[in-house]
């Protein structure tokens, strides 16, 4: 049914908007990492805009408050505090700026609304240093821009979203004529078509129409975030042999009241609650009046789904094994204890910690050799959020912090980190792991951050980065035509070689690199490459100039067989 009119958005509509939202993201994150420019295995923009949204989404699910003030706060703070990649950041801004344009309001108009969503294209272009059209900025601002004139004429918030959807989808679609790398690929901008699906979601809540069954909404989440907590201090007892654990089985299920054909038991909350109480422990039972939900640790979980026949017709159910679970934990933590005995190579402590991103054992102990206190696991695949990088700082325990990135795209999340820290941090912007290194060259741990950040950015100017990777698609990009499974070879940020051999692109993208001036050639092969291609490659670059010192290390990286660095 679609609401012909509605003039005002409460708590209710609101809390359905965001998690709509949340859901629709997560549902089509793939399709949105997929127009990523550059056809290669690490696009990630729907990831971090799904993973951001959901925090957003869990900060509003968490508050008791219900006037819009407050759940727009808590929205945006969740958001600031889950934002991964840029993407996650500019959206991040979006909803900042929507919170502090409704604050202290109860519920929202149309007018109301569109002060929002102008005050979120604000914001959001005022966080970016140079604002590029074509991309997620320009489908807010369009968008907000018909908010404000549609809030002129109507004031039916369900009339402003369609108007508002519409103009973004319009701005969407001309964003490859503001961007050229983008029509030469033939995609609109990933992060555009993120807050697009954002904006859709709001507009079919508004009318009524979001398919809760199609796309699974957050709605289940009360449960969810309940068995979590259960769970959270078992799994954390890696002491608990499973011999120990009273009821081995993690037992849910979901029935649909009063349907099927074994219901015979019309539901009495109590009744079905005491009965599962005798089977178990850690029970959780929730029912609206069509579903009941369970969790009950048990040792006969084919008690539980009987008794849940008599009330009506199972819709889900998932049995886990406790023992095994437990079993696995401490598997884990007995490797990670391993690993953590082969690199015992910590900075020595300082007033001062070195945080950096990077994928890779062999690329941490890297880092951790030259200096580095904390490496947060990710970069090219998956971005930490603020709230990573702002746990590492607190949890390192120095008066002050330096944030290497190694990936543009982690940039606007460290410096939000940087902003709401109470410890003093400076970023200093690597693009790439080979920066970050060299980078490192440059730091002293006894120099104030400035003299630090300096330092480390003057290293950085001669080193040139190579990344051997492969396409996951075909494409032509400035002018180059890409087979997908081609390998690319990428020399600080342009793809200079493609071809469908490992080693031949290797080759191609270091002789692309090499000049009269190189004089060391550092190589890191990961998880895709061994050691003796490595060793292969060392000698093709020595054939070309005996003079030229090679290094090779193993980082065990993903996606990207080598990592070059010429300097």
């Amino acid at each position: 049914m679609t609401v012909e009119m509605l003039t005002e958005i409460t708590n209710v509509e609101f809390g359905k908007m965001i998690n709509a939202a949340a859901a629709t993201l997560a549902a089509n994150a793939e399709k949105i990492n997929k127009l990523n420019v550059f056809p290669v295995p690490d696009g990630d923009t729907g990831t971090n805009m799904s993973l951001s949204m959901a925090s957003g989404a869990q900060y509003e699910r968490d508050v008791l408050e219900t006037d819009i003030s407050a759940l727009a706060k808590a929205t945006a703070k969740g958001l600031l505090m889950g934002a991964r990649g840029n993407s996650g950041v500019i959206l991040s801004q979006i909803f900042r700026g929507f919170a502090n344009s409704v604050e202290g309001k109860q519920t929202l108009s149309a007018r109301d609304l569109a002060d929002a969503l102008m005050s979120g294209a604000q914001t959001a272009y005022k966080s970016v240093m140079k604002p590029t059209e074509g991309t997620i900025l320009t489908v807010i601002r369009e968008a907000a821009a018909q908010a404000n004139q549609s809030a002129k004429e109507t004031d039916n918030v369900v009339d402003l979203m369609a108007d508002v959807t519409q103009a973004a989808q319009i701005a969407l679609n001309k964003t490859p004529d503001l961007l050229p790398v983008l029509k030469e690929v033939g995609v609109v901008d990933s992060g555009g078509q993120g807050l697009m699906f954002v904006l859709q979601a709001f507009y079919q809540v508004l009318s009524d129409n979001f398919d809760e069954e199609a796309i699974q909404a957050p709605d289940n989440a009360e449960l969810d975030q309940m068995v979590k907590k259960l769970h959270a201090g078992a799994q954390a007892d890696a002491n608990l042999s499973p011999d120990d654990i009273e009821y081995g089985y993690c037992t849910e299920i979901m029935v649909q009241i009063g349907q099927g054909t074994t219901f015979d038991h019309d539901f009495d909350y109590d009744t079905f609650y005491q009965h599962l109480a005798q089977l178990g422990d850690s029970l959780l039972v929730i029912n609206d009046d069509e579903i009941v939900k369970v969790h009950v640790h048990t040792e006969n979980p084919g008690e539980v789904l009987s008794w849940g026949t008599h009330y009506g017709s199972l819709v889900k159910v998932k049995v886990d094994n406790m023992r095994d679970q437990q079993q696995a934990v401490i598997d884990a933590q007995r490797a990670e204890e391993a690993k953590k005995s082969r690199l015992q190579m910590t900075a020595p402590v300082s007033d001062t910690a070195v945080i950096t991103i990077a994928a890779g054992d062999g690329v941490a102990a890297l880092f951790k050799s030259l200096g580095v206190h904390t490496v947060i696991s990710g970069g090219q695949t998956m971005n930490p959020s603020t709230a990573d990088i702002v746990t590492a700082i607190e949890k390192s325990g120095a008066k002050k912090a330096i944030i290497v990135p190694n990936n543009s795209n982690i940039f606007m999340a460290a410096e939000q980190a940087k902003e709401i820290s109470e410890t003093p941090v400076v970023v200093v912007k690597t693009r790439t792991i080979q920066q970050g290194l060299t980078a490192m060259l440059g730091y002293n741990p006894n120099a104030d951050l400035s003299d630090n950040a300096e330092n480390m950015l003057d290293m950085i100017g001669d080193v040139k980065s190579g990344q051997i990777t492969h396409a996951v698609r075909d494409t032509t990009l400035n002018g180059q035509k890409i087979a997908n499974g081609d390998y690319l070879g990428i020399v600080d940020g342009e793809i200079v070689v493609n071809s469908n051999k490992l080693f031949t692109t290797a080759e191609n993208t270091v002789k692309s690199m090499l000049d009269d001036e190189s004089e060391i050639v550092t190589i890191i092969f990961g998880e895709q490459a061994k050691a003796r291609d490595a060793k292969k490659l060392a000698e093709f670059i020595e054939s070309i100039d005996e003079d030229i010192e090679v290094e090779v290390h193993d980082g065990g990286q993903p996606l990207y067989p080598f990592l070059i660095a010429v300097e």
